[in-house]
């Protein structure tokens, strides 16, 4: 009967929370956005940023719902395939991190994501999900080498290419000029101490001009 087959499935909110721990312990071992994180490719909150993008990746499925069997077919039509999770992967690293995956890491973690909510669906914690979790918990003192570039390595280089010949003279003299113009002029100015007024002969205080 349909009541004893949803009455066997654990809770939807248990099931989205192993999914979405699952998300997590996925990105957390992905080791071209853990490099991202340790050398703040994506600012000073890269930590919080990927927690965004777990949250993000958790967004791109239908939330669990103790829906009846015959609505399920609906909800499995929405989920996205391995080939979308990698190309929304990709993307964040690029736009959020500068970091452009030029292997199969970016696949490997969209297959483990979509295996994971393939047995959270039917309630299934402990291979992929339990896989993940083990391997988090495990990762501790384990270094990342740096095996992937920045697109910003690229990139940056093309936007500053009009205010130098292309070669790396960033210490160059000859760029205090530009650096200068960045500066945001004081808002206060000291004011320097004013000179006694002079008279003439006729008993007027002549007005002088200042330099510069």
């Amino acid at each position: 009967m349909a009541s004893t087959e949803a009455a066997q499935l654990p809770p939807a909110a248990t099931r989205q929370s192993n999914f979405e721990q699952a998300v997590a312990c996925a990105l957390h071992l992905w080791p071209a956005l853990t490099l991202a994180v340790q050398n703040g490719w994506g600012g000073p909150d890269s930590a919080d940023k990927r927690d965004w993008f777990a949250g993000a990746v958790v967004d791109l499925f239908p939330e669990f719902t103790d829906a009846q069997p015959g609505e399920a077919a609906k909800t499995t039509a929405e989920e996205p395939d391995m080939e979308d999770v990698e190309t929304v992967l990709l993307q964040v690293m690029v736009d959020e991190f500068e970091v452009n995956i030029d292997d199969d890491s970016a696949l490997e973690v969209a297959r483990s994501i979509v295996k994971a909510r393939s047995e959270c669906a039917i309630g299934e914690f402990n291979e992929e999900v339990k896989k993940l979790r083990e391997r988090f918990a495990n990762r501790k003192g384990t270094k990342v080498d740096q095996m992937f570039k920045k697109a910003e390595d690229q990139d940056q280089d093309t936007d500053w290419e009009s205010g130098d010949s292309g070669e790396d003279d960033d210490d160059d003299e000859g760029n205090g000029g530009d650096v200068d113009m960045d500066e945001a002029p004081p808002l206060v100015s000291v004011p320097k101490e004013k000179p006694a007024p002079e008279v003439d002969d006729d008993g007027f205080t002549k007005v002088t001009r200042k330099k510069r």
